[in-house]
C-alpha cells in the first residue's frame, strides 16, 4: 500500500461492511503533538467520515456508548455531555453550544472493501515514538 503524503502507510481501521449508514462508527486513536486522542470513523449517506473524538465545544468524547456517535435519527453526531450537534460528512456544528465550529476532520479513504485512516499532519499513527 502506498504511503501518504506524511511517509507514514494508511491504517486499516476496518471492513467496509462494518460501517452502516448512520450505525455504529469505529473509534481508533492518533497522535498529536505528546499525546494520544481517541478519534473515530462513521458512514453517512454511503461515505465513511472520520473525525478526532473531541466536541467543538470542550474537548471530551462525543460517544454517548462506545461507537454510538450519531443521534436517534441517525442524521447528525451528537456529543452525549453537551448535546452539540454536527453534519456527519462535514463536521459542521449545526446546533448547540459550538454552533459555527466544526470537528477536526481525518483523511479517510474506503478501497477494496476496507477502510482507511490516512495520516497527515499535525497527526500520526499513535504509539511511534519517533513521529514517523
Amino acid at each position: 500500500m502506498p504511503e501518504a503524503a506524511s511517509g507514514q502507510a494508511p491504517v486499516r481501521l476496518c471492513a467496509a461492511g462494518e460501517l452502516e449508514d448512520g450505525g455504529l462508527g469505529v473509534r481508533f486513536s492518533v497522535a498529536f503533538e505528546n499525546r494520544e486522542i481517541g478519534a473515530f470513523v462513521v458512514r453517512f449517506d454511503g461515505a465513511a467520515h472520520g473525525y478526532l473524538n473531541q466536541c467543538a465545544h470542550v474537548p471530551m468524547e462525543l460517544d454517548w456508548q462506545e461507537g454510538r456517535f450519531f443521534d436517534a435519527s441517525g442524521l447528525y453526531l451528537m456529543c452525549a455531555t453537551h448535546g452539540a450537534v454536527y453534519v456527519p460528512d462535514s463536521g459542521e456544528c449545526v446546533g448547540g453550544p459550538c454552533r459555527g465550529a466544526s470537528l477536526a476532520k481525518l483523511r479517510i479513504e474506503e478501497r477494496d472493501g476496507e477502510i482507511y485512516w490516512v495520516p497527515e499532519a499535525p497527526y500520526r499513527i499513535a504509539g511511534r515514538a519517533d513521529g514517523a
